[in-house]
């Protein structure tokens, strides 16, 4: 009878333990997942064809442990954008589980600003997006350096999140487009999104589509190697069930004393 009920709570702690490990990440994100890129253009200036092209210098840990980089000569989209080197890097930390990820884009130039008649000449020397997630959450932050928007805002190189500039024509008051600086989205599967710059383009005289320049993301932190191999979890369960013997000797016992007192 006491081997019995033995048996029933060992399973018991087991299934516990499990579902505790199974229920530290969210369900719908993949933990270890970190990465970057320079550029994406998805854009069609007005009287001109659509430009596509990107994501350039695209980076990705795809969960497996270690630092990975990577680097891209330079953008040239003629009349939209044309940078110097983009360099990425994307580390999943097989110490902490720590995630991360950055990207940089040097000597960044927006002819599509300079477009517009009431812009002076744009660009910036160097825009930066990185992240990082850890078991505590993740964060993100931009630097945005030598940035100058053609007149359009006066900004600080590191810029609050989701900062906003809107671009609009003079006289008429008709919202053109918009810069998003140190954009930060929260997606669904647990991530985050660091877009250092995000210009929409929304009507004449500039067109429609959308123009990211050095992106991070990073996804909920993973297990640490000793957690993550098959050892540790069973180590991880071993304690665990450790934990719980006394107190399923003590039920066992207790029954085994109360049986004891009942009259024959």
């Amino acid at each position: 009878m006491e081997t019995h009920t033995w048996r029933r709570t060992g399973l018991l702690v087991v299934a516990t333990a499990a579902t505790v490990l199974a229920g530290a990440a969210p369900a719908a994100a993949e933990p270890g997942d970190a990465s970057a890129y320079g550029a994406r253009v998805n854009v069609t200036l007005v009287g001109a064809d659509a430009v596509n092209i990107g994501p350039f210098a695209e980076v990705s840990t795809a969960g497996q442990y270690g630092t990975f980089t990577n680097t891209f000569a330079g953008v040239n989209a003629p009349g939209i954008l044309s940078t110097g080197v983009i360099e990425t890097e994307a580390t999943f930390d097989e110490n902490t589980g720590a995630v991360s990820s950055r990207a940089t884009t040097a000597g960044v130039d927006l002819p599509v600003l300079s477009a517009l008649p009431f812009v002076d000449p744009a660009g910036a020397e160097a825009i930066t997006a990185e992240c990082m997630a850890t078991e505590e959450g993740a964060s993100g932050s931009s630097l945005l350096a030598g940035l100058n928007l053609g007149g359009l805002a006066d900004v600080a190189a590191e810029p609050a999140a989701n900062t906003v500039v809107e671009i609009r024509v003079p006289l008429l008051n008709t919202l053109v487009g918009r810069i998003t600086l140190n954009e930060q989205i929260q997606n669904d599967d647990g991530s985050l999104t660091v877009n250092a710059f995000h210009l929409e383009l929304l009507a004449d005289p500039l067109g429609t589509g959308d123009l990211v320049i050095s992106s991070a993301t990073c996804g909920p932190a993973g297990l640490p190697i000793p957690l993550a191999s098959g050892a540790g979890l069973w180590i991880g369960l071993g304690l665990l069930g450790a934990a719980a013997i006394p107190v399923t000797i003590h039920f066992v016992r207790k029954r085994g004393t109360g049986n004891a007192d009942v009259p024959a």
